[in-house]
């Protein structure tokens, strides 16, 4: 069942049971009002009526010479007698002063009207009048009840032409809400249909698509923002998984293509002396140098892609406070080890310490300075500067080489990308140095980033927070 249906069936019998009360209000209340009225009529009447009795003035039918009951003014249909404990006494129908008691029109009074005294009743009639209005008197005589009665019949036809009249307006009114209400709910639902065409559209794919209404005016409205928000949201996860997934692509495609390499040179240097029994020993040597030259290069890849691996899993790391002077000093004195003829120059402001794992944060700045050493001429210096800068610990490598083109910066630390794409691998390495010091430098709660040298060259900083109270203090 439809919620449009459920709306509707539940809304239409609450209209009808209230309507049907306001009718039934209005027909006791104009009932009631009515009955008071005859009930004044009677109170009126009550002497006239009693007197009439005691002075019927002959049996005459209407219409005769006058008399004393001319002065009096019935209803059509006055009814009077006296009863005590046994019953009716004498009376009958009242024509201005007469009394007709052969009359056959009378109220059908029960046997106990004598004990209603000051009281008002309605009773059935017989013959001409359908019911009366019976209203009990007590007289001067001890036990004798004097009994008015005014036919109802006009009482009952208003009443019965208010019923009529109600039945029809209320149910002319019952069908016009019924409808109204129909197509109300109906265009009501239309935003919710509307969402429900979108969220099928998007089921089948179309994540850019959203939803109307959606705005803080109407509760649809704001159900429309939530699913938009949610849909973002999913639309965001999606790319992001469709772009992680193309990066683990390319990852493992990249590593399979770095292992392969090392892989064919250690199986042709294999095959090469298995074909080859009677090789020289210069050529026995330089080809177990170049297995062990390759064997080694994969073994340093394998342990990059164990490290990166690892940080990726969120691993932790030892946490030690870290020397960062002495970090710095050891990178440049491994530098000028590694290239004699190049000038590399440690600057140092101040002494800082963070806390963090030793082991890995060397290794992350020996990669930059590395990178440094290999991506620029030979000769070039290199300054590595330590120094705080707003509540972190600064560590900057500054070349003074070609740079790194301004559409290289956001990719240069992604896994085994190489800014120039020609360089030999033996040169320029796997490609995995800067995505390693970003790793480790973020599982330290830091960041790390490129700008451009003042007169040339590249600047990479890494940004470690500072341990507190431990600056000047080593």
């Amino acid at each position: 069942m439809s919620l449009r249906l459920r709306l509707l069936l539940t809304l239409a019998p609450l209209f009808i049971l209230g309507l049907a009360a306001a009718d039934a209000g209005t027909y006791a209340a104009l009932q009631t009002s009515l009955l008071q009225g005859v009930d004044k009529q009677l109170v009126a009447i009550d002497g006239g009526v009693m007197h009439v009795l005691q002075n019927p003035g002959g049996q005459r039918p209407p219409g005769g010479d006058g008399g004393i009951g001319q002065q009096y003014a019935f209803p059509a249909g006055t009814y009077g007698e006296f009863a005590d404990q046994s019953g009716p006494l004498y009376g009958g129908a009242l024509y201005g002063g007469y009394v007709d008691t052969t009359t056959t029109s009378y109220p059908v009074l029960p046997a106990t009207i004598y004990k209603d005294s000051n009281s008002a009743l309605t009773v059935p009639g017989a013959g001409t009048w359908e019911s009366y209005r019976v209203y009990v008197t007590p007289t001067n005589q001890s036990g004798t009840e004097l009994v008015a009665a005014i036919p109802l019949d006009g009482v009952d036809s208003t009443l019965s032409t208010l019923l009529l009249f109600e039945i029809a307006i209320s149910s002319g009114i019952t069908i016009i809400v019924l409808v109204v209400t129909w197509l109300l709910v109906r265009r009501g639902m239309r935003p919710l249909e509307r969402m429900g065409a979108t969220a099928r559209s998007i089921a089948a794919g179309g994540l850019g698509r959203r939803v109307a209404p959606s705005n803080e005016r109407t509760e649809v409205g704001r159900l429309g923002l939530a699913l938009n928000a949610m849909l973002g949201q999913l639309e965001r996860a999606f790319a992001e998984r469709d772009v992680t997934e193309e990066k683990l692509r390319h990852f493992v495609s990249d590593a399979s293509h770095e292992l392969r390499t090392p892989l064919t040179s250690m199986r042709g240097y294999a095959e090469l002396l298995q074909r080859n029994p009677d090789m020289t020993r210069d050529d026995v040597v330089l080809a177990v140098r170049r297995i062990e030259d390759e064997t080694r290069r994969m073994g340093m890849l394998v342990d990059d892609l164990l490290l990166l691996a690892r940080l990726d899993q969120g691993r932790p790391l030892d946490t030690a406070p870290v020397d960062l002077t002495s970090m710095v000093n050891d990178a440049v004195s491994d530098a000028r080890a590694a290239d004699p003829g190049r000038a590399v120059i440690a600057h140092i402001e101040t002494p800082l310490v963070v806390t963090g794992d030793d082991l890995r944060l060397r290794q992350a700045v020996a990669n930059l300075v590395r990178n440094a050493l290999v991506h620029t001429p030979a000769g070039s210096p290199v300054e590595v500067a330590l120094l705080a800068q707003n509540g972190h610990a600064e560590i900057d490598v500054i070349d003074h080489g070609p740079g790194v083109p301004a559409a290289q910066r956001e990719r240069i630390f992604e896994r085994f990308h190489r800014a120039d794409p020609l360089r030999s691998r033996d040169q320029g390495g796997s490609g995995l140095g800067l995505s390693i010091a970003t790793a480790v430098v973020s599982a330290h709660g830091g960041r790390i980033s490129v700008a451009d040298t003042p007169g040339g060259g590249a600047t990479f900083r890494i940004e470690l927070p500072v341990t507190p109270g431990t600056t000047n203090d080593v």
